[in-house]
C-alpha cells in the first residue's frame, strides 16, 4: 500500500501519543467507562478514595489511613484507569489516523453520464455525489472514475495504486473477472463505460473507511466470552473484599487489639486482584488486530472475522497464482496419431479464439510462433470458456466447396469435458490420445484435449510451476494443525502431481463453483471453520459461505460483496498472512490474561499481610518479599498494577509474534512465558517500587 493509504507511524509517535492522552481524559465520562466493567469498578473505586481523601483532610482520625497515603492511593488508582484509556486511545488513534488518511482519497468528481432524450443517447457531465446505482458512465483517458462498477464496454489501462499501492496499472476490460473498477482509481488510456454499483456513501472506499473506524468495532464472540469471565472473577473478588470489613471489625473486638480495616486499602487490595490488566487491554488488543489486518492491506469487515481467521483449520488455496506462479502457458502440441501438428494447432487457435483467460491467449501465441496467423473467418460462432464447462470453441460453417452442410465444432479445454463432448457427438477418445494426457499430468503440466468435431486431433501441454517456499509453508500449516486443500481446474492427474510436489494435505480436481460449494459445506458440518480466496463472480458462493472469505481487490464487484475481507494487493498467498495474524490475536489477547490472572498471586502475598498483620501477626510469614511497612506494601502494589498496564501496551498493540506449533506446545511456551512471568515479574517490580518509597521517603 502507499504512503497515500497506509500509515507509517510508530508506536509512540506525537502524532498519536498526544490525541490519545486528550482521549484518555474524555473516556473518563461514566458512559464510556461503563462499556468496561473491569475498568469500571477502578473508575468507582477511584472516586471512592477521593471522597475518603476529602473526608480524611477533614477528619484524620476516621479513615485510619494518613491523609497523604490515602491520596497517593486515589492519585495511581486514577492513573490505572487513564492508562487504560490510553491504550484504548492510542489503537484507535492508529485507526483512525488509517481512515482519515484514506478519506484523503475520496474526490468530488465530475463524470459524463449517459442520458437518453428522445432526440438519442448522449453523455452529460455529472457531480459523484449526484449518480446512483444503475447509472452508465463514460470514463476516459485522465478520467477519475467516479464510483463503484462494472465494465460493461471498452478495455483500458487503469491506474489503481491510489488504493492499492501497486504502481503497475492494471487492465480492466468488460466480462471475466477484471470486470470491476474502483471509485478513485484514474484510467491511463482508452475508455471504458462502467454502470455503477453502488450508491454515494456505499462505495469500496466508503467501506474501508468504515471498517477501519475503531468506533464501528463490534465485540466478537471471544472477547463477549472473555468479558463475562473477567466480570465473574470481579464479582468474585468483590464480594470476598466486601466480607473482609465485617470480618476485621470482628476480628478486633474480639481480639482486643489492633486496627480495623481502612476502606483505602480493601479498594487498593480489591484493584489490584481483579483482572485489571487485560480489563484494560482488552479492547485495545481487538482495536490493534483490525489495524494490525490493515496494515498488511487486508480490509476486514469486522472483528469477528479476523478472529475466525485465528480459528481456521481447513484452508481452500487455488492453485493458479496461490500455489503456482498462475502464469500457466502452453508449451507443446501433441497431435493423435495420424494428425498434423499444423492441423492441431490451427484448430488450437481456433477454439481458444474466444478463450480470455491467460492459458487461452497462451495457446494463441504458441500457435503464432508455430509460423500460423489468426483470422477472422466469416459466420463463425464463438463459444467463451466457462467454469461450468471448462472448455472453449468455435462453430465454424463447412466451406463453400465442401459437400458437408455441417457446421465444424471445434472444441478446446479439460480433457474430460473434451470427452464427454466427443462422446455425445457419437465420437470417442483415442486410447493413445489418454496415455498422452495421462503422462502429461504425471510431469505436472496440465493437459488440454481438442477436438474437431466427434475426433480428438491431440493434447496441448501446459506448464506451471509451483512456488518456491510454498511446500515449506504448507508444512508450518500442518504443525499448526491447519489442513490445506488445493482446488484446480486441472484433472485429477495433474492435480495430484502439484499436490504432491507443493505438499498439500488434499486437494479438490476438476472443481466447478458447485464443487466448492458442496466441499466448503462438507467440512463445515464436520465442525471444522473454513478459509478460502476468491476473485470472480463464480467464486461468490463459495467466499459467501465459508467462514473467512478473502476477496482480492482485483477481483468482481460480487466477490468482494461475499467476502468478509478484501485483500488490496489481490495476492491469494495473502490468506495464509490473515491466518497467521488472526492467531496472533487470539494468543495477544490469552497470553495478556494468563499474565493478568498470574499476577493477582504476587500482589496477593503484598497486600493481604499488610491489611492484616496489626490483628493476627502471623500473617507476617506471608511477607515474602519483606516489604518496608504495611502502607509501602499496599502502595507498592498498587503503583505497580498501573505501571504493568503501561509497559504492556506494546505487546497489546504489536501483538504476541505467532510461532506455527502445534497447539499444546504453544500452551506450553505461553504458561512458561506468560503465566510464571506473571507470577515472577510482580514480585520483582513490587519489590523494587517498595525500594524506591524508602529510598525517597514517600513511605
Amino acid at each position: 500500500m502507499t504512503a497515500n493509504t497506509k500509515t507509517s507511524l510508530s508506536l509512540f509517535d506525537a502524532a498519536l501519543v498526544k490525541p490519545a492522552l486528550w482521549d484518555a481524559f474524555a473516556k473518563l465520562n461514566p458512559r464510556t467507562q461503563w462499556r468496561n466493567p473491569v475498568m469500571f469498578i477502578v473508575y468507582i473505586g477511584s472516586i471512592l478514595t477521593s471522597l475518603l481523601w476529602v473526608h480524611s483532610l477533614s477528619f484524620p482520625g476516621d479513615t485510619g489511613m494518613k491523609p497523604a497515603f490515602v491520596l497517593a492511593v486515589t492519585v495511581w488508582l486514577w492513573f490505572t484507569v487513564l492508562f487504560a484509556n490510553f491504550a484504548e486511545a492510542l489503537a484507535e488513534g492508529r485507526s483512525k489516523a488509517q481512515a482519515a488518511s484514506l478519506r484523503g482519497l475520496r474526490k468530488d468528481t465530475w463524470a459524463k453520464k449517459l442520458q437518453e432524450p428522445h432526440h438519442g443517447a448522449q453523455w452529460l457531465p455529472e457531480q459523484a455525489p449526484n449518480l446512483r446505482k444503475g447509472d452508465v458512465v463514460l470514463v476516459e483517458t485522465g478520467d477519475v472514475v467516479p464510483l463503484d462498477g462494472e465494465v460493461i464496454e471498452g478495455v483500458a489501462s487503469v491506474d489503481e495504486s491510489a488504493i492499492t499501492g501497486e504502481s503497475a496499472p492494471v487492465v480492466r476490460e468488460s466480462g471475466g473477472d477484471f470486470s470491476a473498477v474502483t471509485g478513485g482509481t484514474r484510467v491511463l488510456s482508452d475508455w471504458l463505460v462502467v454502470r455503477v454499483s453502488v450508491n454515494p456513501g456505499e462505495s469500496f472506499l466508503d467501506r474501508m473507511i468504515g471498517m477501519v473506524e475503531a468506533a464501528k468495532r463490534q465485540k466478537t464472540p471471544n472477547e463477549i466470552a472473555l468479558t463475562i469471565l473477567l466480570v465473574a472473577l470481579t464479582i468474585v473478588f468483590l464480594m470476598v473484599t466486601v466480607t473482609l470489613l465485617p470480618f476485621s471489625v470482628f476480628s478486633v473486638e474480639a481480639a482486643g487489639a489492633g486496627t480495623v480495616v481502612s476502606l483505602t486499602a480493601l479498594v487498593a487490595l480489591l484493584v489490584c486482584l481483579i483482572p485489571t490488566t487485560i480489563g484494560g487491554l482488552l479492547s485495545a488488543v481487538g482495536v490493534a488486530g483490525m489495524s494490525r489486518m490493515m496494515q498488511a492491506n487486508v480490509i476486514a469487515t469486522s472483528g469477528r472475522a479476523v478472529e475466525a481467521a485465528g480459528d481456521v483449520d481447513v484452508l481452500l488455496l487455488d492453485k493458479t497464482g496461490t500455489i503456482t506462479h498462475g502464469n500457466r502457458q502452453a508449451s507443446a502440441f501433441l497431435p493423435a496419431p495420424g494428425v498434423p501438428k499444423g492441423r492441431l494447432a490451427r484448430a488450437a487457435m481456433l477454439a481458444s479464439l474466444a478463450d480470455e483467460t491467460p492459458e487461452g491467449r497462451s495457446i494463441v501465441e504458441l500457435a503464432r510462433r508455430d509460423g500460423l496467423e489468426a483470422a477472422s473467418v466469416e459466420g463463425a460462432r464463438f463459444v467463451p470458456f466457462t467454469a461450468q464447462t471448462r472448455m472453449s470453441g468455435v462453430d465454424l460453417p463447412a466451406a463453400p466447396n465442401s459437400l458437408d452442410t455441417d457446421v465444424i465444432l471445434l472444441r478446446k479445454g479439460a480433457v474430460e469435458a473434451i470427452r464427454r463432448h466427443v462422446e455425445s457427438l457419437g465420437g470417442s477418445v483415442p486410447p493413445e490420445m489418454l496415455r498422452a494426457a495421462e503422462e502429461t499430468a504425471r510431469r505436472g503440466s496440465t493437459p488440454l484435449a481438442v477436438a474437431e468435431g466427434d475426433r480428438v486431433l491431440g493434447v496441448v501441454e501446459l506448464k506451471d510451476i509451483v512456488k518456491t517456499g510454498i511446500k515449506d509453508r504448507f508444512a508450518e500449516l500442518r504443525r499448526m494443525g491447519i489442513k490445506t486443500v488445493m482446488i484446480t481446474g486441472d484433472n485429477k492427474l495433474t492435480a495430484a502431481a502439484i499436490a504432491a510436489e507443493a505438499g498439500v494435505d488434499d486437494f479438490l480436481a476438476e472443481a466447478t463453483p458447485e464443487d466448492k460449494l458442496a466441499l466448503i459445506r462438507k467440512y463445515q458440518a464436520e465442525g471444522r471453520l473454513v478459509a478460502m480466496t476468491g476473485d470472480g463472480t463464480n467464486d461468490a458462493p463459495a467466499l459467501a459461505q465459508a467462514d473467512v472469505a478473502v476477496a482480492m481487490g482485483s477481483g468482481t464487484q460480487a466477490a468482494k460483496e461475499a467476502g468478509n475481507m478484501v485483500d488490496l494487493d489481490s495476492n491469494p498467498t495473502k490468506l495464509l498472512e490473515v491466518v497467521e495474524t488472526g492467531k496472533a490475536l487470539l494468543m495477544t489477547r490469552g497470553s495478556l490474561t494468563t499474565f493478568s490472572i498470574a499476577n493477582d498471586v504476587a500482589k496477593y502475598f503484598a497486600i493481604i499481610p499488610a491489611i492484616f498483620v496489626s490483628t493476627y501477626p502471623q500473617l507476617g510469614a506471608l511477607n515474602v518479599m519483606r516489604l518496608a511497612s504495611p502502607s509501602s506494601a499496599i502502595l507498592s502494589a498498587v503503583i505497580f498494577n498501573a505501571l504493568v498496564i503501561v509497559f504492556l501496551i506494546p505487546l497489546a498493540l504489536k501483538g504476541v509474534r505467532y510461532r506455527p506449533v502445534g497447539a499444546a506446545a504453544l500452551l506450553r511456551r505461553n504458561l512458561a512465558i506468560y503465566g510464571l512471568g506473571g507470577l515472577l515479574v510482580p514480585f520483582i517490580g513490587i519489590k523494587l517500587i517498595d525500594w524506591l518509597l524508602v529510598a525517597v521517603h514517600l513511605v
